[in-house]
């Protein structure tokens, strides 16, 4: 069933979930209804498998901390794709510069910020990589603010076990939705 979100019919994989109110989602990289840019996406589709710039601002006095995450809801699995999903980013922490989720580049992340597994069960970002005849695939950057410091959650976890954890913390949302698809890197 799709959704409208910010005008557009797309599936809104957040619509079933409480709704919040929403804040200020920028990046030097990525831009709302545009394509992504080639290096976000997988190397084996021609990119550079490296994650965007994000930067946030006018969400709620009361966060405590933010997770970021990254998701593709057309992926062809019946249940989507995760992309990439930080923890335990503390609320002094408004930017993730581009790469921040680089296997390796936890120098990139706040102190005691937490990279879950992706769906190829790699503790980083994995970049667009649709397959041949799916169409275009809509990736939710999202910038979640909690009402707590951290989720308690073991690293191993998944993205989605990470949302579940986190369903009750949420203040606030703040997305980019950009589009790929097969052969947009090139």
């Amino acid at each position: 069933m799709a959704h409208e979100i910010q005008g557009r019919g797309i599936f809104n994989p957040y619509a079933g979930m409480r709704q919040v109110a929403s804040f200020t989602l920028l990046s030097d990289d990525i831009r709302d209804g545009e394509p992504l840019p080639a290096e976000v996406y997988a190397e084996y589709a021609g990119g550079a498998n490296s994650s965007p710039q994000l930067s946030w601002s006018g969400f709620p006095a009361e966060t405590k901390s933010f997770v970021v995450t990254c998701f593709d809801p057309d992926a062809p699995t019946g249940s989507g794709f995760w992309h990439w999903a930080v923890a335990n980013i503390p609320a002094a922490v408004t930017e993730l510069s581009a790469g921040a989720g680089a296997e390796g580049a936890t120098h990139l992340l706040p102190e005691g910020a937490i990279t879950m597994p992706n769906e190829k069960r790699e503790p980083s970002f994995t970049g667009a990589g649709p397959p041949e005849h799916t169409g275009v695939h809509h990736y939710w950057f999202v910038v979640h603010a909690l009402d707590v410091d951290h989720i308690d959650i073991d690293p191993q976890s998944t993205p989605a076990v990470l949302g579940f954890m986190m369903r009750e913390a949420v203040l606030a949302r703040a997305i980019i939705v950009a589009t790929g698809e097969f052969g947009g890197a090139a």
